[in-house]
Parts: C-alpha cells; sequence; structure tokens
C-alpha cells in the first residue's frame, strides 16, 4: 500500500466485499480512479473473494483453491464498459461523471459547495468542494464520519498536505481547518455524515447559516 494518505485497510476491505455505505463507496472510487497502485490491489481483493466462492464445497475449503483463485484473477482482462456521463464536469472522476450535479452554492470566503445526487445512506450524502487558492475552510469538527478525496488542487491541515488523488478520514475526534495552498482552486469531493460543527464562539455564532 502506498504512504501516501489513502483509505484505510479497513475501509478497502469493506469497499471489496461491497458492505460500504453507498455514500462513502462513491468518494473511494473516486479515489480509486486516481491512484492506481490501490485500485489493482482492490480488484485482486474483489477477484480472489469471488474465485474462493465458487470453489467452496459445502463442508470444506480445497486446499489448492486459493491458487486457482489468484490463477482466474491474473487472466482476467479487467475490461469495464464505461457509463455515459450525466453532468457537465469533465474534470470529474469517471465513477463522479455518472451522477447527476446541483447548482453551485457559494459560502462565502472563498468555498462553494455542490451536491452529487448519488445515493443517500440515513444522513450521509455527497458533495464536491471548490475552494480558492489561499483561502482556508472554516475550524471544524463533525458529526460523524467524513470522507474526502482531492481531484485537483491540494489543501493542507495542521498536520497533513494532501494533493490530487489523496484521501483524508476524519471524524468526531478530528478538529482540522483545511487551507488551499495550490495556485489553482481545490476541488475535492466528499462524503458527509450530518454536518460540520464549527469552533469557536464565532463559528457557534454562525453554525446555523452554515448547511452543506
Amino acid at each position: 500500500m502506498s504512504a501516501r494518505p489513502s483509505p484505510s485497510e479497513e475501509r478497502l476491505l469493506a469497499y471489496a466485499a461491497g458492505t460500504l455505505s453507498p455514500p462513502e463507496a462513491v468518494v473511494v472510487s473516486a479515489c480509486l480512479a486516481m491512484r492506481p497502485e490501490i485500485d489493482g490491489w482492490v480488484r485482486r481483493l474483489q477477484g480472489v473473494g469471488g474465485a474462493l466462492l465458487e470453489d467452496i464445497a459445502p463442508t470444506l475449503l480445497q486446499p489448492e483453491a486459493l491458487a486457482r483463485a489468484l490463477a482466474r484473477v491474473d487472466a482476467d482482462t479487467g475490461e469495464v464498459v464505461a457509463a455515459p456521463p450525466l453532468n457537465d464536469m469533465p474534470e470529474l472522476p469517471d465513477p463522479l461523471r455518472r451522477y447527476p450535479l446541483g447548482p453551485w452554492r457559494n459560502l462565502g470566503g472563498g468555498v462553494e459547495v455542490r451536491d452529487v445526487h448519488a445515493p443517500r445512506d440515513g444522513a450521509t450524502r455527497v458533495i464536491l468542494l471548490r475552494i480558492a487558492p489561499g483561502r482556508a475552510t472554516p475550524k471544524h469538527t463533525h458529526g460523524g464520519v467524513e470522507l474526502t478525496c482531492v481531484i485537483s488542487g491540494a489543501y493542507a491541515t495542521e498536520n497533513q498536505a494532501y494533493v490530487a488523488g489523496d484521501f483524508e478520514e476524519a471524524d468526531q475526534e478530528t478538529l482540522h481547518q483545511p487551507r488551499v495552498i495550490s495556485d489553482e482552486p481545490c476541488l475535492c469531493v466528499a462524503a458527509l455524515d450530518g454536518q460540520i460543527i464549527l469552533d469557536g464562539w464565532f463559528g457557534r455564532l454562525i453554525q446555523p447559516f452554515v448547511r452543506l
């Protein structure tokens, strides 16, 4: 696995098994489209799982089942038929071209947001974020899990820089203030579980007006 900021192995295993929530799977699939080294690992894992299922006897797995499964995975061409795009942003990774988009909404401070009309899971939904060079989001934590994949540009938090293809996982314990460090706007796709929670007295004051 790459040393770059990437989805956790637990999240990748859930994605490969088909048990990741639909909004989170959308963001992970965007990352995989930009990171061939991770995508290859996940595809191999998916192939091994499917091939093993074919070799499972009612009570016992054959000793050579894993070897046969790996051989079939290695022989797979991996050919995929692309779906026609459904939005006006050709710069998006292919998995995101499959979903209609809402209009851009200006949140102020150089931050814009656009809804991705992908499957939801309770309060979890998918959005695009576009932040102007040199600008930052308000310092915040989260009501739930926030998964973010950088599509273009770059941002940095207090502890880490993220460039195109990088993946950040944040939760209720994460307090950060992403700031764009690229000369171009930073475009990201994110799965949000609930609302972000702004930090400080000013954040609490404007919280009712901030709805991603």
